[in-house]
């Protein structure tokens, strides 16, 4: 005697594949993780792009000192002879700053660019700091800063908890001493003795 064998169909087997309702929890949960991990991968991106923003204006920077100290660039008018530079008020707009222009389109107008303020201070000649030396502060804002409204900041920007920045905050502070430029003029050292006071 034969004995059948009874079939069994396959959509009557729990094993026999994923419905629909597993798709779709499955699709859920991968949504939930993609929209917790979408701000922290946003978050970085813009940390990277600011960070990369501070270093090119940080070489800006430099290279408007070098100029500075080579006569390259003479100083421009923002000056206090009784406070520090540091403490000199923030632009109230983009004339008298010096342009670094690093796109293809006329002016500092983009967030690409860089304005540069510096202020500078030499108590013992206050007309003329080219040729005694000079305290200088820089601080150099997004080409962009003046585009939209509000006030000016002094305070540098973090690159730790600014994401893409304020663009009415500097990117960077720095502060030098500049010697003289003129031939004949003061050694960097008695420039500096001259406007501190402090060489015997």
């Amino acid at each position: 005697m034969t004995k059948r064998q009874q079939k069994q169909h396959l959509s009557d087997s729990p094993d026999g594949g994923y419905t629909i309702i597993e798709s779709l929890v499955a699709m859920i949960v991968v949504s939930v993780l993609m929209i917790a991990i979408a701000p922290v991968m946003a978050y970085s991106v813009a940390t990277r792009v600011q960070a990369r923003r501070i270093e090119l204006a940080t070489q800006a920077a430099r290279t408007y000192i070098d100029g500075l100290r080579t006569g390259a660039i003479q100083p421009s008018n923002d000056k206090d002879t009784s406070a520090p530079p540091d403490s000199a008020p923030a632009p109230t707009g983009s004339s008298g700053l010096y342009c670094v222009d690093l796109d293809q389109t006329a002016g500092c107008t983009t967030n690409k660019d860089f304005l540069i303020q510096g202020a500078w201070r030499n108590p013992a000649n206050p007309t003329d700091p080219t040729t005694t030396g000079y305290e200088l502060t820089v601080r150099v804002y997004r080409g962009d800063a003046f585009s939209s409204t509000g006030q000016m900041k002094k305070e540098q920007q973090s690159v730790a908890n600014s994401a893409l920045g304020d663009p009415k905050a500097p990117l960077v502070v720095m502060k030098t001493q500049i010697p003289p430029t003129t031939d004949g003029g003061a050694s960097a050292y008695r420039s500096l003795c001259a406007r501190t006071a402090g060489c015997q």
